[in-house]
């Protein structure tokens, strides 16, 4: 008996566990325990066959001074455990570098592209299928190539199910989510087998090995070993993925999906066919996740903490909300804008009438309204709007907040004069309510609806601390943007706080930075971390799928008022940036709160 083994454990294997473990924890979720524990379980189910053999062929064998004793189907218990730890090591690492990704938009791709693909996917099945066909002939011919062989027949099939069934999926993911994940374990298990190998913990003996080193110490088969083994994990989790992004994607298909989808519900998903698949819908939450990227890093950061079709449903809120904003403030001319606040206002008025009421008035479909009076750009984030569980009232309110945006100068007015709408703090205080408070209501109420254990009274007293932490966040954002707005004439400071200091907007929109408008700032920045204050504490009372990840939505930005309020910061282009680590700094103690 003795502990070498055991030692490559506690050396090698268990630490890395435990560092991903504590990377990972604040992000766990059932659904990741779930992906875990079901591949663990096929790998070892599925190797414990293959392996009992090798061992009683004494292919490898493992001397009884390195291993403390107990064996499973002729294995010993340490190497029961590198199935396990090993398939928990590459999912956790898979995890981590694919939690960004919003997997349901990478479920078609362009037209050109897919030809690609598709010329990818067979090239793959034949290299996969050559390979168990090589495999299966060094183990007929036996000798030295029966080691390889069996490696190459066993891992084969597998590898080829899972590329089959995913492989378009695959390789639309980026690089980063899908073969890191398998790069990095391989060659960290190919240095922890020559330490191994060269200690004398296990033995390949000879007679049925190439007697190929990759470098010295590492036999091509046990290289060969952990890169199979380490892709059949990673294909496995995408193939997981791929079935559950199905599910989510499309809920006119599958109109329930259950947290933890059982085996038959994922193979299901798996094998419906492309061409039952909504296109429409996935290129509009590709160009919803898009948005989101490029328009706002914070809630892009704190989406990823979401899951389901909860972040579905918010991706494609934002998606419609950045879209209104944008046809409204890039007008050309403020008659232009006021005319797309009517077409957005009658679009809401089609989306939440009964279909006899439509009918009655004399109205277009909803599908035919958008189409005529929208820009293609545009046209998705109107679709797939779920107005079906949003109430109405927050959108219009949206809308009226817009209309103040309007009440400035617009950009093509020639008139020195010019309306400021922003007089007192109340008027701010409305707007702010407007524009975003709003936001964070329909936020609340998505949220409700994907966590239905929430009562009534409970609900209505977190949407009035969400409304409040929405006026919040948008003092931050005002306080942000003094200066970009300054340059499309717009002064969202309170002009009776403007008097205060001898200014007028004009003041402001001449000298955004000057050391009076500084000042304001930061008034304004107190009175957002005033708000802030109070409304945080009902965010400990959300339902569970949703409390970390909202912490890291309103922590994430108010770090940008944090920065602001830094001494000496100094505002660059109009804006105020958070450095990327800084922000994953935050959304990491925000989830472990």
């Amino acid at each position: 008996m003795g502990f070498d083994y055991a030692l490559v454990h506690l050396k090698y294997t268990i630490p890395p566990a435990i560092a991903l473990t504590l990377l990972y924890r604040p992000l766990f979720a059932r659904i990741d325990l779930y992906k875990i524990a079901f591949l663990v379980t096929i790998a070892v189910v599925s190797t414990i066959p293959w392996d009992s053999y090798l061992i009683r062929r004494k292919i490898w064998t493992y001397p009884p001074s390195v291993i403390i004793g107990p064996r499973l189907f002729s294995i010993p218990a340490e190497e029961v455990f590198f199935f396990i730890i090993q398939t928990y090591n590459t999912t956790l690492l898979y995890l981590i570098l694919s939690k960004p990704v919003f997997h349901a938009s990478y479920l078609i791709s362009s037209r050109e592209r897919q030809r690609r693909i598709e010329v990818t996917h067979r090239i793959g099945q034949i290299i996969i299928a050559t390979c168990v066909g090589l495999g299966a002939a060094l183990i007929w011919r036996g000798g030295e190539g029966t080691y390889l062989g069996l490696i190459l027949a066993w891992a084969g099939p597998f590898a080829l199910l899972l590329w089959t069934l995913s492989s378009q999926f695959l390789i639309t993911l980026p690089i980063m989510s899908t073969w890191a994940p398998i790069v990095i374990p391989t060659l960290y298990l190919w240095i922890v087998d020559t330490i191994a190998l060269r200690r004398g913990t296990w033995t390949i003996e000879s007679g049925t090995k190439l007697g190929i080193h990759v470098w010295e110490g590492l036999e091509i088969e046990e290289a060969i070993f952990f890169l199979a083994t380490n892709i059949l994990i990673v294909f496995g989790q995408v193939a997981f993925d791929h079935a559950l992004a199905i599910l989510l994607a499309f809920p006119s298909i599958f109109l329930q999906v259950p947290e933890l989808p059982s085996p038959v519900k994922l193979v299901q998903a798996l094998l419906l066919s492309r061409e039952k698949y909504d296109e429409q819908r996935i290129y509009g939450m590709n160009q919803a996740v898009s948005r989101l990227q490029k328009k706002s890093r914070s809630f892009y950061l704190a989406s990823s903490t979401f899951s389901g079709r909860l972040r579905l449903d918010l991706t494609l809120l934002y998606s419609f909300c950045r879209v209104a904003d944008d046809l409204i403030d890039d007008a050309e001319t403020e008659e232009v804008s006021r005319d797309w606040i009517k077409k957005l206002t009658q679009y809401l008025d089609i989306a939440y009438a009964s279909d006899e009421a439509r009918i009655k008035s004399k109205q277009p479909d909803l599908q035919t309204y958008i189409a005529e009076n929208f820009p293609s750009s545009a046209q998705s984030a109107l679709r797939l709007l779920p107005t079906h569980l949003l109430p109405y009232g927050p959108l219009y309110d949206l809308l009226e907040g817009f209309k103040t945006d309007l009440s400035f100068l617009h950009k093509s007015t020639t008139s020195k004069t010019n309306n400021f709408p922003i007089s007192t703090f109340p008027d701010l205080e409305k707007y702010a309510a407007q524009v975003a408070g709003t936001v964070a209501e329909l936020i609340l109420e998505l949220v409700f609806h994907h966590s239905p254990e929430t009562t009534k009274a409970h609900r209505a007293h977190l949407v009035s601390a969400g409304g409040r932490m929405g006026i919040a966040l948008q003092y931050v954002n005002i306080a942000r943007d003094i200066a970009t707005d300054a340059k499309i004439g717009r002064v969202y400071i309170p002009t009776d706080w403007l008097k205060e200091e001898d200014l007028t907007p004009q003041h402001v929109l001449n000298n955004p930075k000057s050391e009076k408008v500084e000042r304001l700032r930061q008034r304004l920045l107190d009175e957002a971390f005033r708000v802030y204050e109070k409304a945080k504490g009902p965010m400990a009372k959300l339902p569970s799928n949703a409390r970390a990840p909202m912490r890291v939505a309103v922590e994430c930005y108010m770090e940008i008022g944090r920065v602001l309020r830094g001494k000496g910061y100094v505002v660059k282009r109009g804006r105020a940036t958070v450095p990327i680590l800084r922000r994953l700094r935050v959304a990491w103690g925000a989830l472990g709160e």
